[in-house]
């Protein structure tokens, strides 16, 4: 058993508390990893808020980290103590009927169990102050010591700054991803980007990739569009400039709507907006952003019916254990920006602060 500090969301709605922990050894197929560095994310604050069904405390938080190996349960054979890692929210089995088929990434293998806060075998591994800590998304990666399943563990180059690939973990791959593999953007088409947070910035930044040739950023926080348009967005709006709905805006600005659209929020009303402001007979919009419990989406359906489509995207339709590791190669060779998403690198006992510059938009 090894002992560390991690920190613990003991309750929904109140700060994390930096803790002595107690991690126990991986079981069979289990790996336990040193995390190097962690990010946090909006699902982590969505979770500690208590808004998230799937939400059990008290918890270990925390999806978007790097690490190495310090052991690894029997029978795993992917990787080795040493080897540099990202632990693996959406894991890849390869056997069940979702990774063997190449329209989705949603491995099932451990959902059930991922989702209750467990490992697979129903356990935790962590303790503290002699209560059972929960598992978050399969990977908790606010402790200086973690354990996951072996199919939720991608071995990176061991070359790569593990403060940086992190962020690969969840948001730039998701938003990356939703603009290549969900949406399929094509050279010269026109886009339109909701919310330009970390996600958003992603999503630009594969739009751009991809070819397009105008990409439309809209956030309410105009301090972000000097960022969005390093990314390579060519123009940055605000809804609360206009006195019509932003959709309208945006069918207006683009002769008749935009080719395709990424909703970075997890806002319904947004996701509405979004699709509205796509070109009737083949606009597509990707929902990206993660509403709360309970709310549902409307529009109405002459708008799918005159050619429209919505569609959702998860970590941006990666094969996670296969495609993160050439996530990470195409960073090392330039081909993708990481770098320039962080914005702060603070202490870990600094976790609170982390939170709070998110939630500020900073």
């Amino acid at each position: 058993v090894i002992k560390c500090k991690a920190a613990v969301a003991w309750e929904a709605g109140k700060p994390l508390s930096l803790e002595e922990v107690e991690v126990a050894p991986p079981k069979a197929h289990e790996v336990r990893i040193k995390i190097v560095a962690t990010a946090v994310c909006h699902t982590d604050a969505y979770t500690l808020s208590g808004a998230d069904p799937e939400g059990c405390f008290p918890v270990i938080l925390g999806h978007e980290g790097a690490g190495i190996v310090e052991s690894v349960g029997e029978g795993v054979t992917k990787v080795k103590p040493g080897d540099t890692v990202i632990p693996l929210y959406i894991p890849q089995c390869g056997e069940c009927k979702f990774c063997k088929n190449p329209k989705t990434n949603l491995c099932q293998k451990i959902r059930i169990t991922q989702g209750k806060g467990l490992m697979p075998d129903g356990t935790s591994r962590f303790t503290c102050k002699g209560k059972q800590i929960y598992h978050f998304m399969g990977t908790s990666t606010f402790s200086e010591y973690t354990v996951v399943a072996d199919i939720s563990v991608a071995k990176i180059d061991a070359a790569a700054p593990l403060d940086k690939v992190c962020l690969l973990g969840c948001g730039i791959s998701t938003g990356y991803g939703a603009a290549v593999n969900t949406a399929k953007v094509e050279p010269g088409s026109t886009c339109a980007v909701f919310g330009l947070g970390g996600v958003g910035l992603a999503v630009i930044m594969g739009c751009k990739i991809a070819g397009a040739s105008r990409i439309i950023g809209i956030d309410l926080n105009k301090d972000k569009y000097a960022k969005a348009k390093e990314f390579g967005a060519t123009e940055c709006i605000s809804p609360q400039d206009f006195k019509k709905p932003i959709q309208e805006v945006l069918v207006e600005m683009t002769d008749g709507g935009v080719d395709y659209s990424f909703e970075c929020i997890g806002n319904v009303g947004v996701m509405r907006a979004a699709l509205e402001a796509c070109h009737k007979g083949w606009g597509v919009s990707v929902i990206v952003g993660v509403a709360a419990a309970g709310q549902e989406i409307s529009t109405r359906p002459f708008q799918l019916v005159t050619g429209r489509t919505w569609k959702g995207t998860a970590f941006g339709g990666w094969k996670s254990v296969d495609n993160v590791p050439k996530l990470v190669t195409d960073y090392m060779s330039k081909k993708i920006k990481v770098d320039e998403f962080v914005t702060h690198t603070l202490p870990f006992d600094k976790i609170n602060e982390a939170f709070e510059l998110m939630h500020a938009g900073k």
